[in-house]
């Protein structure tokens, strides 16, 4: 048997729509300071996540999710196995593949624990997140790492990077959304989740670009290493060129907000009824910041999104789905792990030294 496998990890879900397992799911999801940072104190953190928000998010976000679960379960839980399947069936039996979920389950400490009594000496972890964010590729990294220190510790692990403009990526992602671009009369939203201002702030070690230079997205520095908004700006630029949109047919827009503080913007709801004001009355969504469908994504946008515009008098409204378990993705995966067992290192450039700087 192989000594050697691809680690796949995620977000992760509920383990069903039930209220104590959605709640379950939040405390351990908003309990993660890397995702709700503030306040700094452990304890304040607690009283805020557990007896604040989770007593009156948990029934709604219930209701959330049985608006989108499958038969099988978790749509993000239910596509991120069929990946991990087609994703092995295209490897081969040499590299095998697992999955982990950073918040319940499959839970990385019970995967790791697996991959260990399988004998799995050599691990190539691909978190399946295209951008850098502290609440996301970063959490997961760092968990997968700290678990494996305590699981088995002898367990060599390298890690893919963002990969975010990598042509390839962008290949699959133009492939998947092609079908959607056709009408030239239609105007195309890149929906990105958001995150507080404050995190982009807290990843610029110099302490003195993001928000600070002019057009400081666009302005090289190696604070984009670790800078979402950089790394998304990228990503829709890169699709852009490759699609051959005007400039007057695209915009980028942030979901998923909490109150309390300034976090990226604009927003997709508010932005989709100026589109109206504007006559836009033909959308197509993108939400490049997911590889999977969830309910970020399905209940939010395909959903909650649509209902608002069309509801504001929009006439077409299409949500693009993600890559998800399509064959363009499975190629783009495949394409990197086979890299790896080539020899060539997936943790090249700055961002790979950004990492370890996370794991001391």
């Amino acid at each position: 048997m192989s000594t050697r496998a691809v680690l796949l990890a995620n977000l992760g879900s509920p383990d069903s729509t039930a209220v104590p397992d959605v709640r379950t799911y939040l405390r351990e999801f908003l309990g993660d300071e890397r995702v709700i940072d503030r306040p700094k104190w452990g304890w304040a953190r607690s009283i805020l996540v557990n007896q604040i928000i989770c007593p009156t998010r948990a029934p709604k976000s219930a209701k959330a999710y049985e608006e989108v679960w499958t038969p099988e379960g978790s749509p993000l839980i239910v596509t991120s196995q069929a990946v991990r399947d087609k994703l092995a069936a295209s490897l081969g039996e040499d590299t095998p593949v697992y999955l982990a979920m950073r918040y319940r389950n499959p839970s990385i400490a019970d995967t790791l624990t697996q991959m260990k009594a399988d004998g799995i000496t050599e691990v190539l972890l691909f978190p399946q997140y295209p951008h850098y964010a502290m609440s996301s590729w970063e959490t997961v990294v760092v968990k997968v790492y700290e678990e494996a220190k305590r699981i088995a510790p002898e367990m060599k692990i390298e890690c893919v990077q963002p990969f975010y403009e990598d042509a390839d990526y962008i290949d699959a992602l133009f492939e998947v959304s092609a079908p959607y671009l056709n009408d030239p009369e239609s105007f195309i939203l890149f929906s990105y989740h958001g995150i507080p201002e404050r995190h982009l702030r807290k990843g610029d070690a110099s302490n003195a670009h993001c928000f600070k230079v002019p057009d400081c997205c666009n302005t090289c520095s190696a604070a984009h290493a670790m800078c979402y908004r950089a790394q998304i700006t990228k990503t829709t630029a890169a699709f852009v060129k490759k699609a051959g949109l005007a400039d007057d047919r695209w915009s980028i827009a942030f979901q998923s907000r909490l109150v309390g503080e300034p976090w990226l913007t604009p927003y997709t709801d508010k932005e989709i009824l100026r589109f109206i004001e504007e006559g836009k009355k033909n959308l197509v969504v993108l939400t490049p910041a997911f590889v999977a469908d969830c309910l970020e994504t399905l209940e939010e946008i395909a959903g909650e999104a649509k209902e608002d515009y069309i509801g504001a008098g929009g006439e077409k409204f299409q949500h693009v789905p993600c890559l998800n378990d399509q064959k363009p993705y499975i190629d783009f995966l495949t394409g990197r792990v086979q890299k790896w067992i080539d020899g060539e290192s997936p943790t090249t450039s700055h961002v790979a030294e950004s990492t370890k700087s996370l794991l001391k």
